[in-house]
């Protein structure tokens, strides 16, 4: 008999829940980023994500992080598989060119997206989010310019990587010329766990 019992998403959830049950203040709880970093944080203990220790942030911004979203201890997170990635400043000057200014957090997301994109797996994964629903949510939220852009439902880490190309002046980019890509289906289809 098999058990429904799913321990990635039992681990998730609870810790979610843990998270979002510590007592910050008022401007961070209602921070409609709190509940993103909440589950990326959740999933990176799960084992979920290639995001390395304390996420990529710099100590004192991931101590920042947790007392001011997170109040109390920081959950034990593992480096994740994360590669080296010579464009990884780059990135993150791209991010926060299109960060939405509401608040500190967007900075640290900057910094947590480009290092996702040293992964292998759809951005979502390499995260350590639940789905590339969160991934949108949280791109919309932090840099709503940029996600504004992605008329096509591109996968993220594309987007990102076609921007970063086209802004520099690169004419040999990661990024598909999507318009006559043989895996145009790939980029701009359903996004799962078997794609």
């Amino acid at each position: 008999m098999r058990s429904s019992l799913n321990p990635a998403c039992d681990c998730r959830a609870s810790l979610v829940a843990e998270l979002m049950r510590r007592p910050a203040a008022a401007e961070y709880a209602t921070d409609p980023l709190r509940p993103l970093l909440a589950s990326l944080i959740a999933g990176r203990a799960c084992g979920a994500g290639v995001l390395p220790t304390r996420l990529g942030l710099e100590p004192p911004d991931f101590t920042a992080l947790w007392d001011h979203y997170f109040p109390g201890p920081p959950l034990s997170l593992e480096a994740g598989r994360c590669q080296d990635l010579p464009e990884l400043d780059d990135l993150i000057d791209l991010l926060l060119s299109y960060r939405a200014g509401k608040s500190q957090a967007e900075g640290w997301v900057a910094r947590l997206v480009a290092h996702g994109c040293a992964g292998r797996d759809h951005l979502w994964q390499d995260l350590g989010l639940a789905d590339r629903n969160e991934l949108s949510l949280l791109m919309e939220t932090a840099f709503p310019s940029l996600a504004a852009l992605n008329r096509s439902d591109m996968k993220w880490k594309k987007l990102i990587y076609r921007h970063y190309c086209q802004r520099d002046g690169l004419y040999l980019c990661p990024a598909p010329s999507c318009g006559a890509c043989a895996d145009y289906a790939l980029c701009f289809g359903p996004e799962d766990q078997n794609t």
